[in-house]
Parts: structure tokens; sequence; C-alpha cells
């Protein structure tokens, strides 16, 4: 964390000499106040002390009022109120006590004296709590949705005085104070206060306000102490510094007319064709306002309806890409503030496209001043080193059995929402939460209370939070990355399945299994890819089992699994040919598309998040050919087409909108479908993956249609192809083939896919 010079006190500037006294009426003889219990006193200094507000501050006794003010370094302390002038006595170690013959207690303020300055500030401790019983209640519930709003850092004006309230669930701590650049990190003035059973911590702080930065100090059940960032914090210092920001947004909004339409239709039935952006390296070294003058422009010429963040919360090692989160409701500061975020947001909506954010409530890592052990004891994660403990990633699991942490992380989904205007949440690493067994061996985990390996927790958890999500933020969209197949991870939470669990709620899921099976086909040589002819159509067996997403993620593209082109056998031409007609597959198979950056004009090297994409590639300086903007030309006219054709996405989670015309063609290597729309209208999608043309290749069609025309030819010479078509319109004849009544014959490009359309 890094320090700033400031005053001791928060409210006042520091002053180079001490200036007189200010008048304010006479000065009055101080009585000595009753000594504080020894116990009171030693737990008081040593940050262990449950109920500081009623140990300091202003207090009616017999006889008057007894004012005690803990400052440690001041030289002396003085109370001042109308017609009130009152220096306290030193009692050592920082306290300052008096017994005034008052009535009642004042309008005070108080005058404290260092050896160079002199400032006059608010007391902390004269104010009421600034946090509502009904937020407790909800906090102690587990059921606060708008929980950023109650825990954290938040500027207000209270009692009259601007400031900003610290509270901070922390329920094993024998005492908490709050540290910061306000204070030259020296928190024993700013004791906080247990508010009851619930286990928070309140303490409002006159004049500290936005950009200050602060943590907590955290007294543990042993007595020893850790500085601890605020789990809660809306905004971080740039990373390796961990210290929490006091925030608050001015950011105005001008996204109302997306916002408004965005739930008009169900994603399902909408194009939905995703952008996937790690943002520090799409460009690296742009803030989040320079990504905004570039990112929508790029993202809305090449047609994608979204951009898919890879996660932005605050998380301290970059090598991890934000899947190690410690800062779950801030924005990562290496780009700009929360508001320069909103911002980014705000230009891709205005540019009519959606945001979606990876959320990772699967983990979380060990650092010592974030989340692990939080206050002396295993408090987010699970007390059993069994269950807490992540096997493949070193990291800690969440305790989703405990009310207050389901309440953090789902409160942490709609804040994004919410806060953010995300239009989704990918959820990361899902199956690694629904099963005990997860990267486990026998007797390192145990079964739930039905013998089973479900974690019964994360499935609840699961459930609440798309239930939640899907109530508050209309028109939002949540997807789950989970690799295995588990029953309903898109069914409604209150449709029960055939395993006696209900759906977890899921608007889309991931599709791995197609991902590996039609990778693996594209990466063998075409003259053995008819005995991996099923890897590309086993997928249309349960492609309606849930409403998917066809992934080419990042995960896809690193750790020595090459670049997608790179993929792909043969020569230079024949890589990218492939690279085209896979991606002309992608897109015309039941379900949504995701291309990560990069992809989407055939890098041929591995994503690196220190470099980010090739863009040199797409220099004409670099090649005068279409190797690579002929890809990225494909992919444009590839969404392009997808929006204004309804059968590619209209019926996608409905087995009615698909029917294979050649599923068995394994000796051509050819696959061809129809998808139809709505009403019935058709799209033909033929991929050939053979490196030789075809012609006269007979494919059986509806007899209801008069002539057929291609409205997209990954071959095509603007792609980089051989430019090998079909120029004409095709008209069937009436020759029945592949259970059709009419036939059409057509020349098939080497390694190319074809769309045609009813003309």
């Amino acid at each position: 964390m890094t320090a700033r010079p400031q005053n001791p006190d928060p409210s006042r500037p520091a002053r180079a000499a001490a200036p007189s006294k200010p008048k304010r009426g006479g000065s009055h003889g101080v009585g000595a106040a009753q000594p504080l219990a020894t116990d009171d006193r030693a737990r008081l200094l040593a940050g262990a002390h449950h109920d500081p507000h009623g140990l300091l501050g202003a207090h009616p006794v017999r006889g008057g009022i007894t004012f005690r003010v803990l400052r440690p370094y001041a030289q002396a302390v003085t109370v001042l109120a109308k017609g009130l002038r009152a220096e306290l006595h030193d009692e050592g170690d920082g306290l300052f006590s008096g017994m005034l013959p008052l009535p009642e207690v004042p309008q005070y303020s108080l005058l404290v004296t260092y050896d160079d300055n002199e400032i006059e500030v608010e007391d902390p401790y004269r104010f009421l709590p600034a946090l509502g019983e009904l937020d407790l209640h909800l906090i102690g519930e587990g059921r606060h949705e708008e929980l950023w709003t109650a825990l954290g850092a938040r500027p207000m004006t209270h009692q009259g005085v601007p400031g900003t309230r610290f509270t901070v669930w922390a329920p094993n701590a024998l005492g908490v104070r709050v540290t910061g650049d306000f204070c030259y990190w020296d928190g024993t003035a700013y004791p906080m206060r247990s508010l009851g059973s619930t286990g928070v911590w309140e303490l409002f702080l006159p004049g500290v306000g936005d950009g200050a930065l602060y943590k907590f100090d955290i007294a543990r059940p042993d007595g020893s102490h850790t500085l601890r960032a605020d789990p809660m914090a809306r905004r971080t210092e740039v990373p390796p510094a961990t210290a929490s920001i006091v925030t608050e947004s001015h950011h105005v909004w001008q996204d109302d007319l997306w916002m408004a339409a965005r739930g008009d239709r169900p994603v399902h039935e909408s194009p939905f064709s995703v952008y996937e952006v790690h943002l520090p390296s799409w460009r690296p070294r742009l803030t989040y306002r320079q990504l905004a003058e570039q990112l929508p422009a790029y993202v809305r010429d090449l047609g994608f309806t979204h951009v898919e963040f890879l996660p932005v919360a605050e998380h301290p090692f970059g090598g991890s890409w934000g899947y190690q989160v410690t800062g779950f409701y801030a924005p990562t500061a290496r780009m700009g503030t929360p508001d320069d975020f909103r911002f980014l947001v705000d230009a891709l909506h205005r540019a009519g496209i959606g945001v979606l954010v990876d959320w990772v409530p699967a983990h979380f890592p060990k650092d010592d001043w974030a989340l692990a052990h939080f206050d002396g004891r295993p408090l987010y994660e699970h007390e059993d080193p069994a269950r807490s403990e992540h096997p493949d990633w070193g990291t800690l699991e969440f305790d989703y059995g405990r009310k207050e942490v389901r309440n953090f992380l789902v409160a942490n989904a709609t804040y994004w929402c919410e806060e953010f205007h995300v239009d989704g949440l990918r959820v990361d690493a899902v199956a690694s939460m629904l099963y005990l067994d997860y990267s486990r061996e026998a007797g390192e985990w145990s079964p739930n209370e039905h013998g089973g390996r479900e974690n019964l927790d994360a499935v609840a958890f699961l459930q609440e939070m798309n239930a939640t999500v899907y109530r508050r933020c209309p028109g939002v969209i949540t997807i789950a990355e989970e690799s295995t197949a588990w029953d309903g991870v898109t069914r409604a939470t209150h449709h029960v399945g055939p395993g006696g669990f209900g759906g977890l709620g899921f608007g889309l899921k991931w599709n791995m299994g197609w991902m590996h099976d039609s990778l693996g086909y594209a990466a063998h040589e075409p003259v053995h890819r008819k005995y991996h002819h099923h890897e590309m159509t086993f997928s249309m067996v349960y492609a309606y089992s849930e409403n998917y997403v066809l992934p080419i993620s990042h995960d896809e593209v690193v750790h020595g699994k090459r670049a997608l082109v790179s993929k792909m056998p043969g020569d230079w031409w024949q890589q990218r040919a492939t690279h085209r007609a896979y991606l002309g597959f992608m897109w015309a198979h039941p379900g949504k598309q995701l291309l990560f950056m990069g992809q989407e004009f055939a890098q041929g090297a591995e994503w690196s998040e220190t470099t980010g994409p090739d863009w040199w590639l797409l220099d004409p300086s670099y090649s005068a050919e279409p190797d690579h903007r002929g890809v990225r030309d494909l992919v444009r006219d590839l969404n392009t087409v997808y929006r204004d054709a309804p059968p590619l996405w209209q019926r996608d989670t409905d087995p009615g909108g698909f029917a294979w015309v050649a599923g068995d063609a394994a000796e051509d290597n050819v696959f061809a479908f129809l998808r139809h729309d709505a009403s019935g209208a058709p799209l033909l999608a033929v991929s050939h993956f053979s490196p030789v043309v075809r012609h006269d290749y007979r494919l059986g069609v509806p007899d209801t249609v008069s002539a057929w025309a291609e409205v997209l030819n990954t071959d095509a010479a603007r792609y980089g192809g051989g430019d090998i078509r079909n120029e004409d319109p095709l008209k069937p004849d009436s020759t029945p083939s592949h259970g059709q009544p009419a036939s059409i014959q057509l020349t098939l490009p080497p390694l190319a896919t074809v769309w045609l359309r009813p003309v």
C-alpha cells in the first residue's frame, strides 16, 4: 500500500505552525474523569475492544459530562463548544479525559495540539451508528441484496457532518480499527464498534472522503493483528499496492434506451455472437476511457452483438488473467477508476453492443491481506481444510453453506449488473463448485448428507444467485462454464429434473463437448477425418439438452494448445481455409457463438497477456495478400448474414429448427444441414473439410423452394480463398435425395463452408 503524507486527523488540513487558540467562550475548570477499568483501557489501546464508543466520546455521569478522547502523539486536547473551552487531562498513552459540570452533552468539537500544529476536528465517537437496523437485520439473515450499500466505505453526511461510514463483517475479531493515509497508517485512534450478533463493525469518520486510502486492522482471536483490505471495497490501489480506496460514483449514464430495450426478446431467441476480450492486453496500456474510443467501433464494425470481458474484478497477479480475485466489488485499477469502467460500458451500449463479464465465485487466492482467514479464522472459506482447499489452483473455495458468504456472492452478482449496467455474467469453473470430489481422490472428500458427491450448498447458492439476478435485473443473462453433464444447468430453478435437483437457473451454458470434439476433428489431416466424422455430428445428439454457447475461448489458444489457425493441418493456405470453414460451420451450428480476440483475423501465435493480439498482421504493409484481413472480413460477413438470418438463431433451443441433410458423408468430409426460423423459412449450410473441389454434389432440399442462392462462401477471394463459388441461383430438380423430395447440385469448394438461402 502507498501512504501519502497526511494529517493524523482526517477532517482538517495540517498547518505548519500552531496558531493562537480560537476564541470560543471562556476556559472551564475540568474535573477528573472516572478512570477506565484496567481491562477496558488495555483492550482499547490494543484495538481489541468491542465497544470503544462506550469508553470514548461524551457521556453523562453524576455531576456532569465525562469526555474521553484517544489521540496518539497529541500534546493536548481541548473540548470546544458554544461558550465552552476546556482542556482535558492527559491520562497517558494518547488518552485525554475530563469531567465538566454540564447538564447535557453539547454540540462540540475537539482542538488537538501536536508538536508543530493544532487542528480542530469532529469527534468520531459522538456519532450514533450510521448503519440502520433493517440493514443489520438483512445482513444477519444473509438476505441483503444490496449489501454494497451497507458494508464497506461509504461517503455520506451523518448527523449533518460529511464523512465516511466504514463497516466490515468480522465476527471472530476481538476488535477492528480503521487505518489509512489520513492517519499515517496508524489506526490506534480509530477503533470500530461491534453492532451486535451480526459480526458487523462500524465507525463514522468525519472529514474522510472520496479518494482516501484505507484498510482494516483486525485483532484476531489470539490477540495478534492482521491488516486487511476491505472485502467490499469498490475501488482499490493499482496492484501490486493493496489498499482500498473510498469512492463514490459521479458517472451520468447515457444508455437509457439500451437498458430499456435489452430485455424485449429472450436471448435464446435472439442473435448472440460474442467477442471475448482480455481488456488489459487487447490494446496494451490503454485506459478504460481510451478503450472506449476504440473497442466499441471495432466490435461494431465486425458485427458482434456482445463483448465478454475476462474478469475485471481486482486481482493482484496479472498472470491469472483476473481469475484469482481479491476485490470482488472493485473493477481493476490497472486501467482506471470505477467511473472510468462505467464510461466504457456506457460507450459500448451506445454503440449497440452488450457487455458480459466473467465472474469468479468458485475460489479466491490466499493472500494474507485479503479474504483468507480474514478475521483470524476461516470465514469466507470452509472451516474444513478438505473442503476449503482448491486442489488445482492453490486457492481457497468459498463456504457456500454460510449465509453471510452466500449473501456476499449473490449481492456481488447483482452489484455488477446494477452498478455497472453489465448485461450478463459468465460464471467461471461451475463444475469445480458442483462436485465435492472435483479433482480429489478417494479419501480426500466426504459425501453429502444423502451419500452423493454433489455439493448441495453450491447448488443452492447458484440457484439463489440466478433467481436473484433474473428477478432484479431484467434483460441480464447468466452463462455457465460447466464442463460435465450436470442435468439442468439452464433449466429453471423450480423445475425438478430426473436427479431430484431443481435446475440451476442459468440462461446459457458453454458447450465444452462441442468445442473439444470439433477442434479434435479439425486438427486431423483431411485423409483421416472420415474416421472421426462422428466428432462433428455427435453434438447434435445433445444440442437441445441445454441452451448452449459454442466457445472458442482464451483457454483454447494458450499453454501449448496453439492459436485456432495453427491447430489446423497442412500448409498455410490449408490452415487458413480450414480456419475459415470451421468458423462457417460454427456460426451455422445450433447455439450461440463466442470467439476470443485475435482469432477473428487468424493470428498464428498463441495469445500472450503481456503483448495481446498481433495487430501488425492486419497492416497492408506487412502483406498485400488478404491472409489475415480476409479472415477478419469473413468474420464481419458471418456476423452480418447471421444477424439478418433468423433461421440461424431464432430456434437455437428448438429441435424443430434443425434437420440433417447429409450427416453421414464421412468419405466426403461433408456436413450439410438445414436451419429453420419460426415461420419455417430455411437456410442450408454445407461444410466441406477436404482439400479438393467436388463438382455437381447432390444434396436433398425441400420442394417448397424454387431456387437457392449463396449468401456466404468462405472460399471467396476477398477472404483469401480460391474463389470457387456457385454464382448463379441453384434450382432444385425432382430427384429425391437425403430423405428430401427434391435436390440441388452444387460445387463444393475445398476446405470451405457455404450458406444458401431461398431466392
